[in-house]
């Protein structure tokens, strides 16, 4: 067996390579859609092939259309077939990451599993042998989230009379971000804050949020009648639908079910806006967001598991 990139060569043997029961991977219509948008492209697939030029594997890495370079590992499979399939993926990941990264931290490597997937021991085999994979690639930091849809059988929510809703400045922002942060429930936002400063962190999750496809002009900041900070909401998109992205209260104001208000307002703002679509994720140890998004009328589709590298100290 030999690793090496793809080429559009190979397009046909990509098409046709199966896909993995278990675990949810990129289709054909899918693959000719993302390669021709830029969002997947030659130099981050990776191939696993027999002496005789048998397609046995493949990695495919993704990226939006403009990033530089791919954001995250989105499909890994390795016909059954093969001996020692978390070996050979460890050695693939590893010399991909070389190369598509040099030095810096690895894409992450997203799976999407169905919503109970660990009661099925075909799916519980296909995540247990990608996981060994991940791990010799450094990949070692596991998120599991629920994602989530919100269609218009579900209902619109009301306007909440708790909350004032306006555009705020940049800075604003980043202090919303930044206090939201304390005593979050969000493992992301966790791991980030051991590692970098309030101040930063806010600064990252600021900048990857106005890099998504959604508009800057959607934020709201949330305040009191009487003009104080309750949170804030940042109404977002991916590159294929609506998305809810971001939302948050600052600890003065947690308890009192303004996640249920926050929520409310980017779900109407998307339907006011003819979204028929609305999709959102998160982890599955925030059971209180868990909570609004049942009440909210989205439904559980599928789990997102996340495999990132550690965080470096800032």
């Amino acid at each position: 067996m030999h690793i090496r990139s793809a080429t559009p060569a190979d397009l046909d043997a990509l098409l046709a390579f199966p896909p993995d029961p278990a675990v949810a991977t990129i289709g054909p219509q899918r693959l000719r859609d993302e390669l021709a948008a830029g969002r997947l492209r030659w130099p981050w697939i990776r191939l696993v092939l027999d002496q005789d030029g048998t397609l046995l594997g493949r990695a495919l890495w993704w990226g939006r259309s403009d990033s530089p370079a791919p954001l995250a590992l989105d499909c890994l499979h390795l016909l059954e077939r093969v001996p020692d399939r978390a070996g050979v993926a460890a050695d693939l990941l590893v010399s991909a990451h070389r190369e598509l990264v040099g030095s810096a931290p690895p894409p992450a490597y997203q799976l999407t599993l169905p919503a109970h997937w660990r009661n099925d021991p075909a799916v519980r085999d296909a995540v247990d042998w990608r996981l060994h994979a991940a791990a010799a690639a450094a990949l070692t930091e596991p998120v599991e989230r629920f994602r989530y849809v919100w269609e218009p059988a579900a209902g619109q929510p009301a306007p909440t009379p708790r909350l004032r809703m306006r555009p705020g400045t940049d800075q604003e922002f980043l202090d919303l971000f930044e206090r939201a942060a304390v005593g979050s429930l969000d493992i992301g936002t966790r791991r980030a804050l051991a590692v970098m400063t309030p101040a930063a962190q806010a600064r990252d999750d600021f900048e990857f949020y106005v890099g998504c496809p959604g508009e800057r002009d959607w934020w709201r900041a949330a305040t009191t009648a009487a003009g104080e900070p309750v949170g804030f909401i940042v109404p977002s998109a991916t590159p294929y639908h609506r998305n809810v992205g971001y939302l948050g209260v600052v600890p003065a104001h947690r308890g009192q079910g303004f996640v249920h208000d926050l929520l409310a307002e980017i779900t109407r703002f998307h339907a006011s806006q003819g979204s028929e679509y609305i999709t959102a994720t998160t982890d599955l140890t925030n059971v209180p967001m868990a909570r609004a998004f049942d009440r909210a009328g989205y439904r559980v589709t599928e789990i997102r598991l996340l495999l990132e590298a550690p965080r470096a100290s800032a």
